[in-house]
């Protein structure tokens, strides 16, 4: 699933390229996960120009006159310019744009998830804490610090793949419950947040300025799904949190 750092990377990317232009004509190839009618979407967005486009948690919002396009691209989606190679069967949505640019959103799963104005979420982003927010709002949880983190009701826009660098970087076992991590370590859980996805945002960005699709993970540290050893050489354990596949070393601190 692309979580922060690539979105990051694809908004920078998709509004340098999109910003300013007229969508033509939006096709809507497979509507499974649509929640409004075609009908009313095209009305809504076809030949409204692009002003803007946002991050949002896990989604990318492309700020149209008048009305928002919001994408969660789910475990599988991607994002293709038209041109490139990709499976047109998979398409789940083709923008034209007026000047001939073309993005296709595709997914083999057909999850991906397309709203029209999508309702604004008081849940703070996860690269946009108050100061202190994390210390307060976890004591209020009983749940394994993972699930807390993950579940986007505490903090937006973590996933499965980061949060485990998360709390490798900050010292803390996934299997702790969140009420019962001190609060110097919350701290520390804290500042790995930014570390951690602003380090993987430079890293991919450095490797692959112009993309707007997932390529690599191999520099994560923990969460490395084909290697037994973290990149410090320690054994990796694999198991579920909560339904969640998660991976993590002995170094990390269990509070209970």
């Amino acid at each position: 699933m692309p979580e922060i750092p690539d979105l990051n990377i694809f908004r920078k990317n998709l509004a340098k390229k999109l910003e300013g232009r007229v969508l033509s004509e939006i096709n809507i190839v497979n509507p499974r996960k649509l929640k409004i009618p075609v009908e009313d979407l095209k009305a809504a967005l076809d030949g409204k120009k692009l002003k803007s486009i946002e991050r949002k948690g896990k989604e990318l919002h492309f700020h149209f006159d008048g009305h928002t396009l919001g994408v969660h691209l789910m475990l599988h989606g991607a994002m293709f310019w038209f041109g490139e190679k990709y499976n047109k069967a998979l398409t789940i949505a083709e923008l034209h744009f007026a000047d001939g640019t073309g993005l296709a959103i595709t997914d083999w799963q057909k999850a991906v998830i397309l709203t029209l104005d999508p309702k604004p979420n008081k849940t703070p982003d996860a690269m946009d804490m108050p100061k202190g927010y994390l210390n307060e709002a976890l004591k209020k949880s009983n749940k394994h610090i993972k699930t807390a983190l993950t579940e986007g009701k505490i903090v937006q826009g973590i996933g499965n793949a980061y949060i485990d660098e998360i709390l490798y970087a900050a010292g803390v076992s996934p299997y702790s419950k969140a009420n019962k991590i001190p609060d110097k370590k919350i701290d520390d859980i804290t500042q790995a947040i930014h570390d951690v996805l602003t380090h993987a945002e430079n890293h991919i960005l450095s490797l692959f300025p112009d993309t707007i699709s997932e390529k690599e993970r191999d520099f994560l540290q923990v969460h490395r799904p084909k290697q037994k050893l973290t990149l410090r050489g320690e054994p990796i354990h694999v198991e579920e949190v909560d339904g969640r596949k998660t991976y993590y070393a002995d170094s990390q601190k269990l509070f209970e």
